[in-house]
C-alpha cells in the first residue's frame, strides 16, 4: 500500500513537469528576434586628442568650417623696435587752487533767499550762483538800526572798505607777479633757444608762472565777494550780502546752516573744481635718469593697463615734492575729468616710457591668453588645422604689442584672433 502511494506521487510530478514544458513552448515560439538599427553619429567640428589637463597641453584640431566660423587669424613671432615702459602706482590728487573755502566777510546771520534750497555736498554749482545770504549784525525780524547798532554799523562799514581796498591791492600785486613770471619764462626760453640756458630754468619759470596765475585767480575771487557787500548807511537800513560761488564745481562741504550766526572769517562752505585733476606718481630716485618725463604716460585702474579704459595723460610742471623715507620724488600728470570718472585719492596704475627704444621679440597683445591664475599663453599653429597652447612670459606692453621674455622661436605662427574661442574649445565651455 505504501509503495503504490509513492508510485502515484511520482507519476503526478512527472505529469506536471511535462505540462509546464508544453505551456512554455508556444510562448517561446511567439518571441520575434530584435533588429538593431544603426545611427550615424554627427561629425564634431572640433576634437581634442586627450582629456584636459594643465600638465599635459591639449592639441586642438578644427575643421575648415570651424576655422572659418571662428575667424581664426595667425601671424609669426617677429622682432621689432619698441618703446620700453615701466609701471608705477599713482594717486589722483587735487590741483593747487581747485578747492576754494568761502568765509564770511563780516559777522552776521545767515539766511536763504525765498524759494531757494541750500545745495548739499556733491551738488554741481556754477560760478556766480548764490548759495547763502548774510545779514550783518541784525536779527532777521527787523531791518532798522538802533543808535547802538549805527555805531557798530559804522565800524563794519570801515572794515568792509578796508577789506575792499586790501582785495584790490592784492589783485594788482598778483597781476604784477604774473607779468614778472611771464617775463622770466620768456627770458628762460630765449636763453634755452640760444643754448645758453637750461631746461630746469624753463621748468622753474613755468612753475612760478602757474603759481602767480593761481594767486591772481584767488585774489580776483576774493575781491568779487568783498565788492558785493552793499550797505545803505543813509537810510539806516542794512541789506543782506549775497554769498556766491567763486568757481564752478561741486559742493565739497557745508559748515553752516540758514539761521546761524557766524563771526567774520568763519568758514561757510567749500567748492571743488572737479573738471581737471592731477596724477601724482612716486618714482624711485634711481629710476629718474632713465625715464622720459617729457612723453605722455598711460593710466588705468590697477590691473587694467591693457583694457579699453586706458587713457594718455600729459606731464605738467608743478612745485617739486618728494618723500624722503621712501627715497621717491613725485612726477605729475594732468588728468581730464569731464565725465567725473575719477575722485581725489583714487589709486591708479601708470606706465611711464623709458628713454630710447630696443629690439624686442613681440606679438600682438590680442594673441595673449590669461588663465584664471594669471599665467600667460599663446596658441601655436602646428598645421593647417592643428593648434597647441604654449606658455609665454610678457615683459611689457606698448602700442598694442607685447614684448616677450620667454616664447617659442622667431617665425612661429601664433593665433592672433579667436584666442578666446580656442580656449573655450580646449576647456569645454565653447558651443
Amino acid at each position: 500500500m505504501h509503495n503504490d502511494s509513492l508510485c502515484h506521487g511520482t507519476l503526478l510530478r512527472s505529469f506536471a513537469a511535462v505540462a509546464s514544458c508544453c505551456l512554455m513552448l508556444p510562448l517561446c515560439g511567439c518571441q520575434k528576434p530584435t533588429v538593431e538599427t544603426k545611427k550615424t553619429a554627427p561629425v564634431s567640428p572640433a576634437k581634442t586628442s586627450f582629456a584636459v589637463s594643465e600638465v599635459n597641453l591639449n592639441t586642438i584640431e578644427l575643421t575648415d568650417d570651424a576655422i572659418r566660423r571662428l575667424g581664426v587669424e595667425h601671424q609669426p613671432i617677429v622682432e621689432r623696435n619698441m618703446p620700453q615702459v615701466r609701471a608705477y602706482g599713482a594717486e589722483v590728487v587735487l590741483p593747487t587752487g581747485a578747492s576754494v573755502l568761502v568765509s564770511a566777510p563780516v559777522a552776521g546771520m545767515l539766511k536763504l533767499q525765498e524759494n531757494r534750497i541750500l545745495p548739499g555736498p556733491g551738488n554741481q554749482i556754477e560760478k556766480g550762483t548764490e548759495v547763502l545770504q548774510l545779514l550783518p549784525l541784525l536779527s532777521p525780524e527787523r531791518d532798522v538800526l538802533t543808535p547802538a547798532e549805527r555805531v557798530r554799523f559804522a565800524e563794519v562799514r570801515n572794515t568792509i572798505a578796508q577789506s575792499q581796498n586790501d582785495a584790490a591791492a592784492q589783485v594788482e600785486q598778483s597781476k604784477v607777479q604774473v607779468e614778472a613770471a611771464q617775463i622770466a619764462l620768456e627770458r628762460a626760453e630765449r636763453l634755452l633757444k640760444d643754448k645758453s640756458g637750461t631746461i630746469r630754468a624753463v621748468d622753474e619759470a613755468t612753475a612760478q608762472l602757474k603759481l602767480a596765475e593761481a594767486a591772481l585767480e584767488a585774489a580776483e575771487a576774493r575781491k568779487e565777494i568783498v565788492d558785493g557787500i552793499k550797505l545803505d548807511a543813509e537810510e539806516g537800513t542794512l541789506k543782506p550780502i549775497s554769498i556766491v560761488s567763486p568757481i564752478s564745481g561741486i559742493v565739497r562741504s557745508i559748515q553752516t546752516q540758514p539761521g546761524q550766526i557766524v563771526a567774520a572769517g568763519s568758514a561757510m562752505f567749500e567748492i571743488m573744481d572737479n573738471k581737471v585733476f592731477w596724477v601724482r606718481v612716486p618714482v624711485y630716485v634711481g629710476d629718474l635718469e632713465g625715464l622720459d618725463l617729457t612723453a605722455e604716460a598711460r593710466i588705468a585702474a590697477p590691473g587694467k593697463l591693457q583694457g579699453s579704459t586706458v587713457i594718455d595723460v600729459k606731464p605738467i610742471t608743478v612745485p617739486p615734492t618728494a618723500f624722503a623715507l621712501a627715497s621717491t620724488v613725485d612726477v605729475y600728470y594732468e588728468l581730464p575729468n569731464e565725465n567725473a570718472a575719477y575722485r581725489p585719492g583714487q589709486r591708479l596704475s601708470v606706465q611711464i616710457r623709458l628713454k630710447g627704444e630696443s629690439t624686442q621679440t613681440a606679438i600682438p597683445w590680442s594673441a595673449i591668453y590669461l588663465d584664471i591664475y594669471g599665467n600667460q599663453w599663446v596658441y601655436e599653429r602646428m598645421g593647417q588645422s592643428t593648434f597647441v597652447r604654449r606658455r609665454v612670459e610678457v615683459a611689457f606692453v606698448a602700442d598694442g604689442w607685447a614684448a616677450l621674455k620667454h616664447s617659442p622661436p622667431l617665425g612661429t605662427e601664433i593665433v592672433t584672433a579667436a584666442v578666446a574661442e580656442l580656449a573655450g574649445t580646449e576647456f569645454g565651455f565653447a558651443k
